[in-house]
């Protein structure tokens, strides 16, 4: 069955049920997706000694990195108290690297102490790392090709004016300040963007760090990071795993050879393995006819999914409650007082007050982004996998709200 596929069942559970048992606005999760996207990354990289790292900025929820675990795959975190999630999902440090981006020096000294492996991603940190820790701790470089590709601006993380990673142009420096604090280099990082679907930019940023792993003698881990291209749209244009995965693979196993010793392999996927696992489930509360627009207003809004008025992303929407009505053009909107479109003239099955529809592609940075924004409560979570639904995240209340407010 399509992801697109007008069809309200998922393992054998009614996502109408579902809506009607826990309340709208909703995020329904589907593990055999997760377990699909896993496995595709395992049989495409097969010829390595591949390890999968979950970025998982884009879906923390326990039972997601619960999963992540049982299947075998590690974590990258930004932030400690990712790690500390990560922790409470069965975690150990020596399963999860860490790549933040600016955070302060005692966050990140924490982090060191605690056995996670920094991804270093400016010359004043690797200085620091230097000063405070020498050779008595691993360390990775996170670099900065300097090659633009991705979705759109926002989302491109590996070009040249990008904040992320230290420039393979400044390798002089950073092998100077390695040199001086004799800084035991294990690992060189990127990370080039999302939503790429051609295998040219891996392969181009690829043969940067490759060049630059001459300089480090140490190396344990050439980490590619993520950005395969998921489907939005039926019929959408993705990444082709398989070529990606052979070609990558062949250039590393060269790479090894003319390195002199076999390394990992390591790819940091976050939207590719729960982007496609998601839906937002929301309520319709008010068609609304006007003469420019029909709005179909929802019980949700920017506040759950921020993506679309963000980024300007596209998220399927099906109506699972009228999947035979006429087709009709309408806006999506959300009860945020902000301009807050999930859709713009968008044909639809027809729309009515309290039809249920589907927002597709919402298991990667929808709740991780979500907000309290209006005062709202975020959504409830259910995780359905072995044909069961569990609620996993519950639905925020007034006292959630409050609760770390003083004032009163």
């Amino acid at each position: 069955m399509s992801n697109f596929d007008n069809n309200p069942v998922v393992q054998g559970i009614d996502l109408i049920a579902l809506a009607a048992q826990f309340g709208t606005p909703l995020y329904v999760y589907d593990g055999s997706v997760i377990r699909r996207q896993v496995q595709t990354l395992r049989d495409v990289f097969s010829g390595t000694d591949l390890r999968i790292k979950f970025a998982c900025k884009a879906n923390t929820n326990l039972a997601i990195l619960r999963l992540m675990r049982e299947l075998g795959v590690g974590l990258d975190v930004v932030s400690l108290q990712e790690f500390k999630l990560a922790e409470m999902a069965g975690f150990t440090a020596g399963e999860v690297t860490y790549t933040p981006s600016g955070a302060d020096f005692a966050e990140i000294a924490e982090a060191i102490e605690a056995g996670l492996t920094l991804n270093a991603d400016s010359i004043p940190l690797l200085r620091w790392f230097g000063e405070r820790f020498g050779s008595s701790k691993p360390c990775m470089i996170r670099l900065k090709p300097n090659v633009a590709a991705g979705g759109n601006a926002k989302i491109m993380t590996a070009h040249a004016e990008s904040k992320f990673g230290i420039s393979v142009l400044l390798m002089d420096e950073i092998l100077e300040v390695v040199r001086q604090y004799d800084i035991k280099i294990t690992g060189l990082h990127q990370h080039t963007g999302s939503d790429i679907k051609d295998a040219e930019p891996f392969l181009q940023v690829a043969e940067v760090v490759f060049n630059a792993a001459a300089n480090f003698p140490d190396l344990e881990v050439i980490d590619l990071g993520g950005g395969f291209k998921v489907s939005y749209r039926p019929d959408d244009a993705v990444t082709d795993m398989q070529l990606l995965g052979r070609k990558i693979s062949d250039r590393f196993n060269e790479f090894c050879q003319s390195y002199g010793r076999k390394l990992n392999l390591w790819v940091e996927p976050g939207k590719f393995l729960v982007s496609e696992c998601g839906t937002l489930l929301v309520k319709t509360t008010v068609v609304k006819e006007d003469p420019a627009k029909t709005f179909a207003h929802v019980d949700s809004g920017l506040n759950h999914l921020i993506r679309p008025m963000m980024y300007g992303s596209y998220h399927h929407i099906l109506n699972l409650s009228n999947p035979a009505g006429d087709l009709k053009l309408y806006n999506v909107v959300g009860y945020i007082c902000e301009t807050d479109n999930f859709a713009e003239d968008r044909m639809l099955n027809e729309i009515r007050p309290g039809d249920v529809l589907a927002f597709k592609n919402a298991g990667a940075y929808g709740f991780s982004m979500s907000s309290n924004y209006n005062s709202r409560f975020r959504p409830a979570e259910v995780l359905i996998d072995g044909g069961v639904a569990r609620l996993v995240r519950r639905r925020e209340t007034l006292e959630d709200l409050v609760a770390t407010q003083t004032g009163f």
